[in-house]
């Protein structure tokens, strides 16, 4: 039904644009000079097409990596539990929801989310999990189910950790918030369940209870995208390797994506569905055959990975144009002091400086908008795990959404105050506590 709306859709503007065509031509045959309506309806159909393909690509595609998850891994096993046939005691919503997992409002028939108003629903069986899944409710997370009733395998998608729900009916149970960064998500816990860690253990010469330390190491919000490329699960400090997951929204014009600025957002898209997720596709980047930098990656080939079929590379166009149009969303109504922020904004522009880099109205540079740790006063550990060992400028529209876990790539300011403080102090600039104030307001505004 879909692809006869879409082939009728098409006839008709075709048509419109043969008859806009003849119309614009006088008895000669000469083109008068009227400008052609139909140019702009084909633009304009083709980004409403994109925009809902990027959307199911996002929201609902494996890129076929349930092999690995479900098949290889056996995560199914563990959400299903022993007593329905898994292993373990089963994942229930309870836990799920305590993970940091997600569920789809919207997904729900209206008799499920009146038993779960009014209690009547049992959060504590994995049972429950199970027909969740079934109902496509579990956001980022696709069930695949046997003739049994039982999970047979398991995928993920890019929706796991890029968004959240506004928890209209409870916490952890809206509507979708698609480009979000779940901040609640504690992905490490999550893959640690699985019962088969031996590609991992084998990928990075440790143990698979090593592993699952590691994995367990992360919290909730982190993530560490460069572990199966280098090895380095932890920093010199002693603290986990990974990264606060960032916001996938408002990224239309910032030229690098990460906190680190690995390449553009189809780079990233490539690079997170065939090396992270273990999708079935093709991705090609000879930085990652070095082994001094990548020793992990430069040995298992990841610089240049080859699958037939490819089916991700289709979806990396769609999916690109869907992301950049995803807005920052606004500020609510009350969250931050209108007057302050007027008198921020005229700080964030002057004294303090911080425009210079964070430029209105991208809030980061238009160009390589990358620095070294040295230039904006931290070390340079995460920086040099990635080819051009620096760190992106952050776009700051926003801000407001992705507080928990604190700020910078790994949190280690916990407020904005936090990091208006550093910043003072780093570059000199003599603000004094009423300026700080102000330009914390004004950033909560963005």
């Amino acid at each position: 039904m879909h692809a006869a709306k879409k082939l009728i859709g098409l006839t008709t503007l075709m048509m419109f644009c043969f008859f806009s065509l003849a119309l614009a031509q006088d008895g000669d045959g000469g083109r008068r000079e009227e400008k052609m309506p139909c140019v702009g309806h084909i633009v304009a159909a083709n980004a409403q097409d994109m925009l809902e393909d990027g959307q199911q690509t996002f929201r609902f595609d494996t890129f076929g990596d349930e092999s690995f998850w479900g098949d290889t891994l056996h995560l199914d096993k563990a959400i299903e539990g022993a007593k329905l046939g898994g292993v373990g005691p089963g994942v229930s919503p309870r836990t799920a929801l305590a993970v940091g997992l997600k569920v789809d409002v919207d997904a729900l028939p209206p008799s499920l989310i009146l038993a779960l108003q009014r209690n009547q629903v049992n959060l504590d069986s994995p049972a429950t999990t199970l027909a969740l899944l079934k109902l496509n409710a579990v956001l980022g997370v696709t069930g695949h189910f046997n003739n049994k009733g039982t999970l047979s395998s398991v995928g993920i998608q890019c929706a796991l950790c890029h968004s959240t729900v506004d928890n209209s009916l409870a916490p952890g149970i809206g509507h979708r918030l698609d480009g979000w960064a779940n901040r609640d998500l504690n992905i490490g816990a999550i893959i640690a369940l699985a019962p088969n860690l031996k590609p991992f253990s084998d990928l990075l010469g440790v143990s698979q209870a090593t592993v699952r330390t590691v994995l367990n190491s992360w919290g909730p919000g982190h993530f560490d995208a460069e572990l199966a490329l280098d090895g380095k699960a932890f920093r010199p400090d002693g603290k986990t390797s990974a990264v606060l997951i960032p916001p996938a929204f408002g990224l239309a014009g910032v030229n690098l994506h990460t906190w680190t600025g690995w390449g553009s957002v189809p780079y990233w898209n490539a690079f997170v569905a065939n090396l992270e997720m273990h999708g079935k596709g093709n991705f090609f980047d000879p930085r990652l055959n070095d082994s001094v930098q990548f020793p992990v990656a430069a040995k298992a080939g990841f610089g240049n990975v080859r699958n037939t079929p490819d089916l991700i590379t289709p979806k990396l166009a769609a999916l690109q144009f869907y992301q950049l149009a995803i807005p920052a969303p606004k500020p609510p109504a009350g969250s931050f002091d209108p007057e302050a922020a007027r008198r921020g904004k005229v700080l964030f522009n002057g004294m303090a400086r911080c425009s210079t880099c964070h430029v209105p109205p991208l809030f980061t540079e238009p160009g390589w908008n990358m620095h070294t740790g040295a230039e904006i006063g931290i070390d340079n550990f995460q920086a040099d795990r990635a080819p051009d060992k620096r760190y992106r400028t952050s776009p700051l529209r926003g801000l407001w959404t992705h507080t928990k876990g604190g700020f910078y790539h790994d949190g280690r300011f916990a407020t904005l105050l936090d990091v208006v403080q550093h910043y003072n102090s780093f570059f000199g600039l003599g603000l004094t506590s009423q300026q700080k104030h102000d330009l914390v307001e004004y950033l909560k505004s963005l």
